[in-house]
């Protein structure tokens, strides 16, 4: 299925009705936003089996698993916000000073405006929706970009979006690489850019002729740290579901293990059951087990065979783009594996000695991009003291992935892993500006402010 172009003409137009249509302050008023928010939330609903579908053709997605990861996701976002969000956005009052007497002082949120949202395939449902919800609670409108990768999902949303909204206020645009440039090459008010670090930078270099501000939630390599303090059955488990989850294909999957000796065997051997007791003994078969989203993704993620010895799975299909979860070692450092981003179900791993351990952790992860998640299995505190003297966008002590799930905490990169953060209050901050008003009396106007600064020596006092 071939997704068509929106023209660069059409791109324009949208992006001139859009800009037209937030002038009118339509979306300034909380109940039209919480109306707007209400339509989406009963869209999702209307629109779940074909968006579950169209994940199945496109990846190979189970219901159960778009369900979890994806479907579920925009609409607990949806829910908190419709909760909150008049309280988010609610003028409020701060303190004064004594030197602004008698002023009264005020923080605003105001939409930034027009917003460009630029989405990947891995998670094409929740990736590109869950930011819309939060430019939707902010006030701004919005023009959403699909990936072309995954054409089913692209083509359903597209709909899905046009019976919801008014194009005025919330259109789709389709297509390849030349029609991000053609967007990138308009004005917006706000970038949301979910992807590569290599594509980010094209995104900041356009949006910095116009001093766009941008939200840039990218990946790297996460590294996963064993510990010879982990349960190394509840570790394994972990992390047979979370590399295998969406077969790998996650920004925050865990990328790499860094293992300490005397686990090493231990840990091999039990990843191998617990991947069985997950999706059977023939992972081919399990309907729940994704596939790469193409040929090219497949040959990438396939290659990297040949940068170690494997210990741990290596059976792939070309035909069905089926790769079992694959774990290998002996990798040189500065090989493929081992400085890309894998998303894919390849595990490169890294054995470190007793007296180092702590160590060679600290420094290998320092030495390297600030990555997106950080996983730590063994004993907590270990973790906290490891977590303390490293960086990442997020992670999790003894788990993997679930943080994302908490719709409570921030969600973001930092560094080579992105930029900004959402979910809940994040999303509707991300798409807002903070805005300062004083406001101040006219019944007294005391003249220390004024020149030449009379009774300068009191107004020092107070300053």
């Amino acid at each position: 299925m071939d997704i068509e172009n929106t023209s660069t003409q059409q791109i324009i137009s949208i992006r001139n009705a859009q800009k037209e249509f937030f002038a009118t302050g339509a979306t300034l008023d909380i109940k039209f936003r919480k109306t707007m928010l209400r339509k989406m939330l009963d869209a999702m609903d209307k629109w779940e089996k074909p968006l579950a579908d169209a994940l199945w053709t496109d990846l190979h997605k189970s219901y159960e698993e778009a369900y979890m990861t994806e479907i579920s996701i925009v609409k607990s976002e949806l829910r908190s916000h419709l909760g909150n969000i008049r309280k988010w956005a609610r003028r409020k009052k701060v303190c004064s000073p004594l030197k602004l007497f008698p002023s009264r002082s005020y923080i605003v949120k105001e939409p930034l405006g027009n917003a460009l949202i630029i989405s990947p395939w891995n998670y094409p449902v929740q990736l590109l929706l869950n930011p819309l919800v939060g430019a939707i609670s902010s006030g701004c409108t919005a023009v959403l970009k699909p990936s072309p990768y995954v054409p089913h999902v692209s083509e359903v949303i597209a709909k899905m979006i046009e019976e919801t909204f008014d194009s005025r206020y919330i259109a789709v645009v389709q297509g390849h690489r030349d029609v991000n440039t053609a967007l990138l090459e308009q004005r917006w008010d706000i970038i949301f850019f979910t992807g590569s670090p290599a594509l980010a930078k094209t995104v900041m270099t356009a949006a910095a002729q116009h001093l766009t501000p941008v939200v840039l939630e990218l990946g790297g390599k996460s590294p996963c740290i064993i510990d010879k303090t982990a349960d190394i059955e509840v570790a394994a488990k972990r992390l047979a579901w979370g590399k295998t989850l969406n077969s790998g294909q996650t920004c925050i999957a865990p990328d790499y293990i860094l293992i300490h000796k005397d686990v090493k065997d231990k840990f091999v051997k039990a990843f191998a059951e617990k991947a069985g007791e997950l999706h059977g003994q023939d992972i081919a078969r399990d309907r729940h087990y994704v596939r790469m989203v193409n040929d090219k993704a497949f040959e990438r993620v396939t290659g990297y065979f040949k940068d170690g010895d494997i210990v741990y799975g290596g059976r792939a299909d070309a035909k069905t783009r089926f790769i079992e979860p694959t774990i290998i070692e002996n990798m040189s450092l500065d090989s493929p594996v081992m400085t890309e981003e894998i998303f894919g179900p390849v595990f490169p791993m890294i054995t470190i000695g007793d007296d180092s351990f702590r160590d060679t952790v600290i420094s290998f992860v320092t030495s390297r991009e600030k990555p997106l998640a950080f996983y730590y299995f063994g004993k907590e505190s270990d973790g906290w003291d490891i977590i303390r003297h490293t960086s990442s966008g997020g992670g999790c002590i003894n788990d993997v992935i679930m943080h994302i799930a908490n719709e409570n905490i921030p969600f973001g990169g930092v560094g080579n892993s992105g930029m900004g953060r959402y979910h809940k209050k994040e999303s509707f901050e991300a798409f807002s500006h903070t805005r300062s008003i004083v406001a101040t009396g006219t019944w007294i106007d005391l003249p220390f402010r004024y020149m030449p600064y009379k009774m300068f020596s009191l107004v020092k006092k107070l300053l």
